[in-house]
């Protein structure tokens, strides 16, 4: 086909794309010779994405602080956007199940290789100083992350592990929303009273969580895995990648953040408070939740033994500096 032949190939296309909008081609070729070249910076809106951070203090590591957990946000859009397709899918591939949980677990692994930001990047007395003027907003109240469990797992996985037992099988959506684990991380114990951190979080976020959630109800990532065929769950590159999105989400990660908070909050004379009021020490230890997405791939030893690695970053603190 000579170039004459192609440009009229690809004329006819352009009618035959264009045929039902109510507009002609010559109306399209006509936009398309008005319209300015395209730029980098226009395309990623480039200005507005550096104009995005706003410290509240003078303290030069605050932006540091705000550009890492906005970039963070952008990973987890990112996962996200991966989870999405793979509820979706209807094929049944292993091979589009095992690309994309691949793809997800290589987001995890540059938020965690990169998280030594936080842990060595930031003076510990400008965190300690600006940190104040944060308050009660917390990584705690980060949605996205908590959308990345609802779409991998059943809620009834998410239950604080202490109260998995008394489920009967029967409950709501809404009832085993109000049973997640992440809910006691910023609940005082004693008096069962929510930190404004909680409350703030709740207001804003759970009529799109619970919403989320029955959405994908008997269709999440873990659903979809338990409904292959017998061969195709028995595949042992899938089955690999999930327990590498099972460890990278639910051990590698929280372990990554109590080292920071180990790091800032946990030394001298006392431990010193989250900005959100959440219990860090009890809250980020993945052995003290034990979640996990996809329990059916491990052992019942492995289950017993999950997060167990925190204990190595208790008492050989010198990894997490």
């Amino acid at each position: 086909m000579n170039e004459k032949e192609q440009i009229a190939s690809q004329i006819a296309k352009l009618q035959e794309k264009y045929k039902d909008s109510g507009q002609d081609l010559s109306s399209y070729l006509d936009g398309l010779l008005y319209q300015r070249y395209l730029t980098y910076w226009d395309y990623i809106h480039l200005d507005t994405l550096l104009s995005l951070q706003v410290p509240r203090t003078y303290f030069p590591d605050e932006e540091i602080f705000i550009m890492y957990h906005q970039i963070t946000e952008l990973y987890f859009k990112l996962i996200l956007h991966e989870q999405k397709q793979l509820v979706d899918d209807k094929s049944q591939k292993v091979a589009f199940f095992i690309e994309k949980t691949r793809r997800i677990n290589s987001y995890y692994q540059a938020l965690i290789s990169s998280f030594s930001i936080m842990i060595k990047g930031m003076e510990r007395e400008q965190f300690l100083q600006y940190r104040m003027a944060l308050l009660p907003a917390s990584g705690f109240q980060s949605a996205q992350y908590r959308m990345i469990e609802i779409y991998a797992a059943p809620l009834e996985n998410l239950v604080h592990h202490t109260e998995r037992g008394s489920l009967n099988g029967n409950e709501s959506i809404e009832t085993l929303y109000e049973h997640i684990y992440w809910k006691k991380g910023a609940t005082d114990l004693a008096t069962g009273e929510k930190t404004l951190t909680l409350k703030q979080f709740e207001y804003r976020y759970t009529p799109r969580l619970v919403r989320i959630a029955k959405q994908v109800e008997n269709n999440t990532i873990y659903h979809k895995f338990m409904q292959l065929p017998a061969e195709k769950k028995d595949n042992k590159a899938l089955v690999d990648a999930l327990k590498n999105l099972d460890m990278n989400a639910n051990v590698n990660w929280p372990l990554m953040h109590f080292g920071s908070a180990h790091r800032y909050l946990g030394k001298d004379a006392g431990e010193i408070g989250a900005t959100g009021g959440t219990n860090w020490k009890d809250y980020l230890p993945p052995s003290f939740q034990k979640v996990v997405f996809f329990p059916s791939l491990y052992s019942k030893q492995e289950l017993n033994n999950w997060g167990k690695q925190w204990v190595d970053h208790i008492f050989n603190p010198e990894k997490m500096e």
